[in-house]
């Protein structure tokens, strides 16, 4: 606990050490959600390719009700974050029906249904968004200043993660880690398998609502973007390259994955300049690349991911 208190120190010292703001609020809103996902397949042993619709709704559902309905801030987010886990109880309740990659495959099936309905509903604006949605106040603090409202994110990733940490460290993470080892063994000790499975869905959905609602409010902004299956490989990506089954690794391959897609091409150009090959000016036009060569190392260098090999390297921890 002494470790991630000063990890949360470090990251609450970062604007005075000359990060932008809205670059770490943004790694923080995607730490969250792959905390989130990683609740489920790291610790449940549920894949789940269509999370980015819990991401999506909630994004959505906080976005309509502070720009349309002028809901305070607090109230707008709690409304994303309900609405997101009513839909991963629904998706929950179809998808636990059956087990592995039918699994996935219908929560892949549900969240492009999601998907179109927000491309075509009204209320989310389409291809164009849901611009300008405004930020509010809390507590009577002005959250139009960006330094303001990092420290209220910071809170909020903070409370995400705790929350996640309890649930692993309880009886009830144990059984969800049991399930993820050896389901049939859960079945015959007596517990109700499908309901421990039911409930760790709605919270990691729940969990990743408050992460898209949250980068609503950063941003001012939701998009299709948000939704789009794209979102949950990229999830998928960050779990797995942070280490999939630790509390650290998610936040680790947020990190890394968005700062890559908003860095690679300042780092393209530094390596032109280096090496005047004009080749390196393009990368920023390469993400997907740049990624997929990370992902394909990591698969074959590092199958527990950078957090998980560290763990597992470190002296003692075997």
């Amino acid at each position: 606990m002494l470790g991630y208190a000063a990890l949360f120190a470090v990251v609450a010292a970062l604007p005075f050490l000359g990060a932008y703001p809205i670059f770490v609020m943004k790694v923080m809103c995607y730490a969250l959600f792959a905390c989130a996902f990683n609740l489920l397949i790291g610790f449940t042993g549920l894949l789940s390719f269509g999370h980015a619709a819990f991401l999506g709704a909630a994004a959505y559902a906080a976005g309509h009700a502070l720009k349309v309905w002028g809901l305070p801030m607090p109230l707008g987010v709690l409304f994303g974050v309900l609405m997101a886990a009513l839909a991963g109880a629904a998706f929950g309740w179809l998808a636990i029906r059956r087990s592995g990659i039918y699994f996935s495959m219908i929560t892949l099936a549900l969240a492009q249904m999601l998907f179109f309905f927000f491309l075509q509903a009204p209320f989310t604006g389409g291809e164009d968004g849901l611009q300008s949605v405004p930020r509010g106040t809390l507590l009577g603090l002005d959250l139009s200043s960006d330094l303001t409202l990092y420290y209220v994110v910071l809170g909020i990733f903070a409370l995400g993660f705790w929350l996640i940490y309890r649930t692993v460290h309880s009886p009830f993470g144990q059984v969800l880690t049991s399930i993820r080892e050896n389901e049939a063994r859960a079945i015959s000790l007596g517990y109700d398998v499908d309901r421990f499975k039911l409930v760790a869905f709605v919270l990691s959905a729940g969990l990743a609502g408050l992460a898209g609602a949250t980068k609503t409010l950063v941003l001012g902004f939701a998009t299709l973007t948000d939704a789009v299956w794209t979102t949950s490989g990229a999830v998928i990506l960050m779990t797995l390259v942070g280490g999939m089954g630790t509390m650290l690794g998610p936040i680790v391959g947020a990190l890394i994955i968005i700062a890559l897609e908003n860095k690679i091409g300042d780092f393209g150009k530094a390596l032109a300049d280096l090496t005047g090959v004009a080749w390196f000016n393009g990368l920023g036009e390469s993400v997907s690349l740049v990624t997929g060569l990370i992902f394909i190392v990591c698969v074959l260098a590092f199958r527990r991911g950078v957090v998980g090999e560290i763990l597992h390297r470190w002296p003692g921890r075997r």
